[in-house]
């Protein structure tokens, strides 16, 4: 069984985004991923390159002020969360978090840590860290869903 970890590396926004879109491609629905990072380290560019290679051709923009942005594709609907703005974990329950984690939706939440005891445990965790003058994406697995993800993931490069 290999480690349930893998690392990326993506020196500019287009090579972030090319991460997306090959995290899209590995990502079955009913997982969840935790994107962790500081502010402007890519997350939700990240999110736009997985959103984009599932066929979404409009703008995908944060949902910060709005926590959460549906993206619907046929019989799979993608979450996009940011938490940043949440000001306390309850206020996910009061908007029914968790109709939105089903076997048929992906999830991705930008702050999870700030919805801590309220959010489901990720499948995938991805912490993002400045690399130079780039990013450095280090995706760790938590679940036998998150290791088949990681799997075609390590196929795919």
């Amino acid at each position: 069984m290999r480690e349930p970890y893998l690392q990326l590396k993506a020196p500019d926004e287009d090579a972030m985004v090319r991460c997306g879109k090959l995290l899209a491609r590995a990502i079955e629905p009913g997982t969840v991923v935790h994107l962790v990072g500081d502010l402007g380290m890519g997350k939700t560019t990240l999110s736009r390159g997985i959103v984009q290679a599932r066929g979404h051709k409009g703008a995908v923009k944060s949902p910060t002020y709005t926590i959460v942005e549906p993206y619907n594709f046929g019989e799979l609907n993608l979450y996009h969360f940011d938490l940043y703005r949440l000001g306390d974990p309850e206020e996910l329950e009061f908007m029914g978090i968790r109709d939105y984690f089903t076997r048929d939706s992906i999830c991705l939440v930008e702050w999870p840590e700030l919805g801590a005891g309220v959010l489901p445990p990720a499948d995938l965790v991805i912490n993002i860290d400045r690399d130079g003058a780039g990013r450095r994406l280090q995706v760790h697995s938590n679940t036998d869903q998150g290791n088949r993800v990681l799997e075609r993931l390590r196929l795919a490069l």
